[in-house]
């Protein structure tokens, strides 16, 4: 056996030297006369011949640690490099002084504005190669075909962004010089916010790992959209940035199955792998590039390594012996860091010094030379030719490893140093070493400005940026704020089925409600179509398996199986034109889903309307941040949180029963919630939902809940829709009693204002108060309202001021207030301040983990039922004084009140 073989690792366990040689001699005359297509076939041959005899083959779904593609492979990248290289420096000093300027020239009351300057410089090649030749722009407006490229910016590298956008003229210099403070209109905002920039950036990205797992199901919904004639995605690609380090989210990797499965090759990853997270390595003990490799081949994704640039391609054509290529792969990420925080005669010494025969292959480099060896991420035409390679890949998804160095280009400052994530200010040293770095044409007696640099408009740089976008059909990121189409929603008459009353003997729940007014409107012929029904494998539990047969599940593929209930009227139909996306066990990706469809007016100019429907205690606490990222993309559509409450899912317990998720849906501020008892409450709201987002185009989306209790409806009453809206309207009114009875008013909300129905008769009956019952829709819009009017009280302090609605609606009324929900005390709480002035108001609510049982003992257990509304009422009187106290001790005891019971909340 020869040193070499050694050297190469063949030797460990090898019984027949001679033999393994001539294996390798055979695959090498094989790739060198018919090409490395004609070797992969063999080799998959081989594999699957040894599979038949039994051999145990375990797979590794790595490669090398050099480029995939081979220099003599690359596509040629057609740009003016020199052009395009001023312009990335240009870029880059901008960027770099937007950070520096908004954390030197700090405001007035101190204190720095953040930023960050190293990411976007680990990424400027990668941007300019796709800016200039990958990304379309939206031309349909001009009469194109192509909806444009949608882009998941790195969130960290925004500066980046904006500097080119300064350059191009889309952003002034006064923006730039308000990055970080945007309260007076004028400012950038820190990452990517629709919200605060709606005509500009597209996706909220700096939550990490929301990205990916958002893009993968966008890109699924353009596929979607395609295939049910809705709008022609065919030529658009979906782009996504991460970070290396955001890949450790679940949320990054936990999709990529379905990007495979579905075939998404308009979905293209690039992982800027520049080995550091925010605090240190990555992987400083391994190599995440080779582990990221290995995820998402086994998953089924087309991997395009890009490590090393150009420098090093004559370097790997002489290692012949592989020792530099050995080299390459045992050094972990640490030690590349290492390398690069130091300078060539470090990396001589550490890197190449490793081999004598390595080091013989650069004797004749200086250390400058072998300093000046770039990762891949940093050459123009590397760069390129993994793009077009990924631009142009078929039935499969692509990932590009791009290897990086963290604050290229920054030097002592923080060039693959573990503070560059944190580095926003600069010393006058650093900041001429980059000028001089990426010679920018700034004389020495500016340089204490920091100035923002622009060449003038007829230079041939600019002439040239302005060319290739247009080429592309304008600029990036561009987002449209409203779509151009429109549509008229069904009058509310046409769901009269959902607002009459339920015929005698006949029950429902809410959530039927729902199922029915859905049902209604998928017949509308214009906006029936639009209607996404988004499920995680529960259509049975909500009573929409009927839907299967009726508008099919998407699925690409078709249905190429016979289903085991294909003699069943209700059967599950997948079809490649199905209008429901069932997404499985999988609240994140439903939301990814639901986020894709509720932003399509914007993202696609076509307005969809998605209803995502889920156990509610499944929903904001689980999928809370994706709930705030919809709000800042200002998604339009319906969420729906069935077999919702804290007590009215029989049986299920801690995990299953919700008993805050208005609470937590009441902080998003677009984000519009009801919890309706009634059918009829159901199609109001969800008909006003429908006028104010897909006719008026307003940035909002709802949250319902729905319930799984049956009873009989009983009907709208004329008038009341637009206090059903505003979140109160008196439902029933108090039994006419002798005129000194007491009087007290019972709300509620969801299936426990029935509970105060209950109690009214129990007030009636056994104590001789008359109670009025107001159906309470919506507490957190009646907040809302409240506190709007409070704000404009206090500041127009000479002005007549405005009234509360919960303050207009109890103002007709006397007595005391009692509200009960299945939902913590917080939700009914807030209106407190709102009420009028000198009114008892009492409290119930489900404080405490949810537990299983019937729902009249988790009623009584948590003591919101009709007997604890009772003494409620009984004791807001007794503090009146309109009844003795003697009275609510006689009302527990009736009752079998256990007043000594430990606290729910603590139980």
């Amino acid at each position: 056996m020869s040193a070499n073989d050694a050297n190469n690792g063949r030797a460990a366990g090898d019984l027949d030297a001679q033999e393994t040689r001539e294996w390798m001699e055979a695959l090498t005359a094989v790739i060198e006369k018919e090409g490395p297509e004609r070797a992969h076939f063999l080799l998959e041959q081989l594999l699957e011949e040894a599979r038949q005899h039994s051999v145990d083959m375990p797979f590794s779904a790595t490669t090398g640690y050099v480029n995939t593609i081979e220099p003599s492979e690359e596509a040629h990248n057609p740009g003016n490099l020199e052009l395009e290289g001023r312009l990335r420096a240009y870029m880059r000093w901008n960027a770099m002084a937007m950070v520096v300027k908004a954390n030197r020239l700090n405001p007035a009351d101190g204190g720095d504005l953040g930023g960050h300057i190293s990411s976007f410089q680990s990424l400027a090649h990668m941007f300019a190669v796709g800016f200039n030749h990958f990304w379309h722009a939206d031309n349909t407006d001009n009469g194109g075909t192509h909806g444009g490229d949608l882009l998941y910016i790195q969130g960290h590298s925004a500066p980046g962004v904006y500097a080119r956008a300064f350059m191009e003229g889309r952003l002034s210099e006064d923006q730039l010089l308000n990055f970080r403070q945007e309260v007076d209109g004028k400012g950038l905002s820190s990452y990517p916010h629709p919200k605060l920039m709606p005509e500009f950036w597209q996706f909220p990205t700096v939550s990490m790992g929301l990205g990916p797992i958002m893009a993968i199901y966008q890109a699924r919904f353009l596929k979607y959209l395609h295939a049910r004639g809705i709008a022609d995605t065919s030529q658009r690609k979906v782009w996504v940035f991460c970070g290396d380090g955001e890949m450790d989210e679940p949320e990054s990797l936990g999709a990529i199955g379905l990007a495979a499965r579905e075939k998404l090759d308009n979905l293209v990853f690039v992982v800027n792998c520049n080995l550091q997270r925010l605090d240190g390595p990555v992987r400083g003990n391994g190599k995440i590039i080779q582990e990221l490799e290995g995820e998402f081949r086994g998953s089924g994704w087309n991997v395009i390594k890009l490590l090393w640039g150009r420098e090093w391609d004559a370097l790997l054509a002489r290692d012949k012996d592989g020792a530099l290529r050995k080299i390459m792969m045992d050094t972990l990420d640490g030690d590349y860091q290492a390398m690069k925080a130091n300078d060539g005669a470090f990396v001589r010494k550490n890197f190449f010094g490793r081999d004598p025969r390595t080091l013989e292959l650069v004797s004749k480099m200086s250390d400058d030379d072998i300093w000046a060896l770039r990762r891949g991420g940093h050459d123009a035409q590397k760069v390129y030719a993994a793009f077009h390679r990924a631009y142009h890949h078929e039935g499969q998804p692509t990932v590009l490893l791009v290897k990086t160095v963290k604050g290229y280009g920054m030097g002592k400052a923080g060039e693959g140093k573990n503070t560059a994530h944190q580095t926003k200010k600069l010393s006058d040293e650093d900041i001429r070493y980059m000028r001089d770095r990426f010679n920018v044409p700034i004389p020495d007696s500016e340089l204490p400005k920091i100035p923002f640099y622009k060449p003038a408009d007829d230079t041939p740089e600019m002439k040239y940026l302005h060319e290739r976008r247009k080429a592309l059909g304008g600029y990036l990121p561009h987002r449209r704020a409203k779509s151009s189409e429109s549509f008229t929603v069904p009058s509310l008459e046409t769901f009269k089925a959902v607002l009459e009353p339920t015929a005698e003997g006949r029950e429902i729940s809410t959530t039927q409600a729902y199922v029915r007014f859905l049902t209604q409107l998928l017949r509308d012929q214009a906006l029936g179509p639009r209607v996404v029904p988004i499920l995680v494998d529960e259509a049975r539990t909500f009573g929409m398996e009927g839907l299967f047969r009726q508008i099919g599940i998407y699925n690409p593929k078709g249905q190429q199986y016979t289903p085991v209930d294909k003699d069943q009227v209700m059967y599950y139909r997948e079809d490649k034109a199905g209008q429901i996306l069932q997404e499985g066990i999988n609240e994140a990706g439903g939301m990814a889903s639901w986020i894709a469809a509720a932003t399509s007016y914007s993202t696609n100019n076509r307005i969809m309307v998605p209803f995502y429907v889920y156990y509610s205690m499944f929903g904001f606490q689980r999928i809370g941040d994706l709930a705030w990222a919809a709000g800042d993309m200002q998604a339009r559509g319906f969420l729906l949180g069935g077999t919702s409450g804290r007590t009215t899912l029989n049986g299920e317990g801690l995990q299953h029963e919700d008993g805050h998720s208005h609470i937590l849906a009441g902080t998003i501020p677009n984000c519009v919630s009801y919890d309706p008892t009634f059918a009829h409450e159901v199609a109001v709201i969800m008909h006003h939902g429908l006028k104010r987002m897909v006719e008026r185009q307003e940035n909002v989306f709802y949250y319902l809940t729905l319930l799984n209790e049956n009873y009989a409806m009983p009907g709208l009453q004329p008038g009341t829709e637009e206090q059903i809206i505003k979140g109160m309207y008196l439902c029933k009114q108090a039994p006419a009693l002798k005129a000194d009875a007491p009087t007290v008013q019972l709300l509620g909300s969801g299936s426990i204002l029935r509970e105060s129905f209950f109690a009214q008769e129990l007030l009636e009956k056994d104590w001789g108060v008359a109670a009025n019952i107001w159906s309470c829709p919506s507490f957190n819009e009646l907040t809302r309202d409240g506190q709007d009017a409070e704000r404009w009280n206090l500041l127009h302090p000479t002005e007549t001021p405005r009234t509360a609605f919960v303050t207009e609606q109890l103002g007709k009324t006397t007595g005391p207030v009692i509200a009960s929900t299945d939902y913590m005390k917080n939700y009914a709480e807030q209106i407190r301040p709102f009420l009028p002035k000198g009114r008892t108001y009492k409290v119930l609510g489900t404080d405490g983990f949810g537990r299983s049982d019937f729902r009249s003992k988790l009623r009584e257990h948590f003591e919101i039922n009709r007997h604890y509304i009772v003494v409620a009422a009984l004791k807001a009187l007794s503090e009146e004084g309109k009844l003795p106290a003697a009275k609510v001790a006689e009302a527990i005891q009736k009752y079998g009140i256990k007043a000594d019971k430990i606290n729910p909340l603590y139980a």
